[in-house]
């Protein structure tokens, strides 16, 4: 299925698709394109961390992993197996709105729980809706978005037991790999699983090149 533009009137447009599709190919380069990855320091799905921020950076995208603290994050797999710690980039209070052209939220159940009950995350979130900027949701990252109260209105997907949460925040929940829904100018992008890495990762690079 070929991505459409997205349009800023009417009910949401919303690109899906299935797990077998391999998301096309990512463009060749997203110079200038500004991505802040934000996550807890504990019980992050590793690969929904690590894959995202290097494949956009060798696009040439400037990617940015802001953690709750500027302290060493502790990323697993399946949320059982501890995998490697990862420094960040910087700290959760000095990320700038402003400066975002895609906001990334990985999963990881531990991670989505505490990000989700942070008021800087909540309130990103928020100010990143109002100023029209898309953002991109992986796994339990959604548990984000809804605590932000910006899911009313908008399809997405997500970890499949996250269903009831969504639904019930207003939203409706498909199963698909990759959802980009684009409602009055804001754009949300989600995705279930780390299997669905490759559509997710290029989805947000086609949103970063229009």
């Amino acid at each position: 299925m070929v991505l459409r533009p997205a349009v800023s009137r009417g009910p949401p447009r919303v690109v899906r698709r299935d797990s077998r599709g391999t998301g096309g190919v990512m463009p060749e380069s997203l110079d200038g394109a500004r991505v802040v990855i934000i996550t807890s320091n504990a019980g992050v799905e590793h690969d929904e961390l690590v894959v995202p921020r290097d494949r956009l950076r060798e696009r040439g995208a400037r990617v940015t992993h802001a953690a709750m603290k500027g302290e060493t994050v502790q990323t697993y797999r399946h949320d059982l197996e501890p995998d490697e710690q990862v420094q960040p980039d910087t700290a959760l209070d000095a990320v700038d709105p402003s400066e975002i052209d895609v906001l990334v939220v990985p999963g990881g159940t531990v991670n989505a729980d505490k990000l989700r009950m942070d008021d800087r995350a909540r309130n990103l979130v928020r100010q990143l809706r109002t100023a029209g900027k898309p953002i991109a949701a992986i796994c339990h990252g959604p548990w984000l978005l809804v605590d932000a109260g910006v899911v009313p209105g908008k399809m997405l997907t997500s970890y499949p037991s996250l269903r009831t949460d969504i639904t019930n925040a207003g939203g409706t929940w498909v199963d698909e790999s990759v959802v980009r829904s684009d409602h009055n100018g804001w754009t949300l992008i989600t995705s279930r699983k780390p299997d669905d890495l490759p559509d997710f990762v290029n989805t947000i690079a086609a949103q970063l090149t229009g």
